[in-house]
Protein backbone atom coordinates (compact mmCIF):
# COMPACT_ATOMS: atom_id res chain seq x y z
CA UNK A 1 0.00 0.00 0.00
CA UNK A 2 1.03 3.89 -0.71
CA UNK A 3 0.40 6.58 0.79
CA UNK A 4 1.43 10.22 1.10
CA UNK A 5 2.87 12.35 4.12
CA UNK A 6 2.86 15.89 4.04
CA UNK A 7 4.49 18.26 6.15
CA UNK A 8 3.68 22.50 5.68
CA UNK A 9 6.23 24.82 6.78
CA UNK A 10 7.11 28.68 5.81
CA UNK A 11 9.68 30.84 5.74
CA UNK A 12 10.52 34.50 4.91
CA UNK A 13 12.77 35.93 2.14
CA UNK A 14 13.26 38.57 -0.28
CA UNK A 15 14.34 38.48 -3.36
CA UNK A 16 14.40 40.52 -6.51
CA UNK A 17 13.67 39.43 -10.09
CA UNK A 18 16.70 40.65 -12.37
CA UNK A 19 18.75 39.94 -15.40
CA UNK A 20 22.13 41.83 -15.24
CA UNK A 21 22.38 40.65 -19.24
CA UNK A 22 19.27 42.74 -19.97
CA UNK A 23 18.87 46.31 -19.91
CA UNK A 24 16.92 47.53 -16.93
CA UNK A 25 13.85 48.18 -19.52
CA UNK A 26 13.67 44.70 -20.31
CA UNK A 27 13.56 43.78 -16.53
CA UNK A 28 11.26 46.22 -15.89
CA UNK A 29 8.71 44.91 -18.57
CA UNK A 30 9.63 41.14 -18.00
CA UNK A 31 9.73 41.22 -14.12
CA UNK A 32 7.66 44.44 -13.33
CA UNK A 33 7.41 45.02 -9.59
CA UNK A 34 9.59 42.38 -8.76
CA UNK A 35 12.42 43.69 -10.41
CA UNK A 36 12.40 46.76 -7.72
CA UNK A 37 16.62 47.19 -7.54
CA UNK A 38 15.92 47.25 -2.78
CA UNK A 39 14.06 43.83 -3.45
CA UNK A 40 11.00 42.77 -1.87
CA UNK A 41 9.93 40.22 0.36
CA UNK A 42 7.17 36.83 0.62
CA UNK A 43 5.66 35.43 3.45
CA UNK A 44 6.41 31.92 1.52
CA UNK A 45 4.83 28.46 2.23
CA UNK A 46 5.68 25.36 1.73
CA UNK A 47 4.05 21.80 1.58
CA UNK A 48 6.65 18.67 1.39
CA UNK A 49 4.98 15.47 0.45
CA UNK A 50 6.79 12.11 0.31
CA UNK A 51 4.80 9.32 -1.42
CA UNK A 52 5.81 5.68 -0.71
CA UNK A 53 5.12 2.39 0.69
CA UNK A 54 3.52 2.12 4.03
CA UNK A 55 5.94 0.01 6.09
CA UNK A 56 4.57 -2.72 7.87
CA UNK A 57 6.48 -2.57 10.85
CA UNK A 58 5.89 0.85 11.76
CA UNK A 59 2.90 1.97 9.59
CA UNK A 60 4.53 4.76 8.46
CA UNK A 61 5.87 6.06 5.14
CA UNK A 62 8.06 8.62 6.71
CA UNK A 63 8.38 9.52 10.31
CA UNK A 64 6.95 12.83 10.20
CA UNK A 65 9.13 14.28 12.88
CA UNK A 66 12.13 13.34 11.01
CA UNK A 67 10.27 15.04 7.86
CA UNK A 68 9.78 17.98 9.85
CA UNK A 69 13.56 18.18 11.08
CA UNK A 70 14.81 17.66 7.63
CA UNK A 71 12.98 20.58 6.18
CA UNK A 72 13.88 22.85 9.01
CA UNK A 73 17.19 22.03 8.77
CA UNK A 74 17.82 22.18 5.05
CA UNK A 75 14.65 24.71 4.13
CA UNK A 76 14.15 27.05 6.83
CA UNK A 77 17.31 27.49 8.67
CA UNK A 78 18.85 28.25 4.89
CA UNK A 79 16.08 30.11 3.31
CA UNK A 80 14.20 31.84 6.11
CA UNK A 81 15.15 35.70 6.34
CA UNK A 82 17.48 35.89 3.58
CA UNK A 83 17.89 38.16 0.77
CA UNK A 84 17.86 35.03 -2.20
CA UNK A 85 19.46 36.75 -4.25
CA UNK A 86 22.73 38.00 -1.84
CA UNK A 87 22.76 35.32 0.74
CA UNK A 88 22.35 31.93 -0.93
CA UNK A 89 24.83 30.87 -3.20
CA UNK A 90 22.34 28.70 -5.26
CA UNK A 91 21.08 32.43 -6.90
CA UNK A 92 24.02 34.06 -7.85
CA UNK A 93 23.42 33.00 -11.34
CA UNK A 94 19.89 32.27 -11.19
CA UNK A 95 16.88 34.34 -10.53
CA UNK A 96 15.09 33.25 -7.67
CA UNK A 97 11.71 33.09 -9.24
CA UNK A 98 9.16 30.70 -7.18
CA UNK A 99 10.00 27.40 -9.90
CA UNK A 100 13.93 27.83 -8.96
CA UNK A 101 13.12 28.01 -5.06
CA UNK A 102 10.80 24.72 -5.22
CA UNK A 103 14.04 23.40 -7.56
CA UNK A 104 16.13 24.72 -4.63
CA UNK A 105 14.30 23.21 -1.88
CA UNK A 106 13.82 19.40 -3.85
CA UNK A 107 17.55 19.37 -4.59
CA UNK A 108 18.34 20.07 -1.09
CA UNK A 109 15.83 17.49 0.28
CA UNK A 110 16.18 14.63 -2.39
CA UNK A 111 19.33 12.79 -0.82
CA UNK A 112 17.47 12.84 2.81
CA UNK A 113 14.55 10.74 1.15
CA UNK A 114 14.84 7.41 0.23
CA UNK A 115 15.15 6.80 -3.50
CA UNK A 116 12.10 4.87 -3.28
CA UNK A 117 9.78 7.19 -2.12
CA UNK A 118 8.38 10.20 -4.66
CA UNK A 119 9.49 13.89 -3.27
CA UNK A 120 7.04 16.83 -4.03
CA UNK A 121 7.51 20.40 -3.38
CA UNK A 122 4.65 23.05 -3.16
CA UNK A 123 5.92 26.28 -2.52
CA UNK A 124 3.06 29.65 -2.48
CA UNK A 125 4.58 32.44 -3.15
CA UNK A 126 1.19 34.51 -2.44
CA UNK A 127 -2.18 32.61 -1.34
CA UNK A 128 -2.98 32.59 -5.17
CA UNK A 129 0.13 32.08 -6.98
CA UNK A 130 2.65 28.48 -6.18
CA UNK A 131 4.67 26.19 -7.92
CA UNK A 132 4.67 22.24 -8.03
CA UNK A 133 8.18 20.25 -8.31
CA UNK A 134 8.38 16.50 -8.20
CA UNK A 135 11.90 16.33 -9.55
CA UNK A 136 13.78 16.20 -12.53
Amino acid sequence: MKATVSRKAHFNAAHRLHRSDWSDEKNTTVFGKCNNPNYHGHNYELIVSVTGDIDPDTGFVIDVKILSDLIKEHVEDVLDHKNLNLDVPYFENRNPTAENIAVVIWDKLRPYVDLKMDLEVILFETPRNFVTYKGK
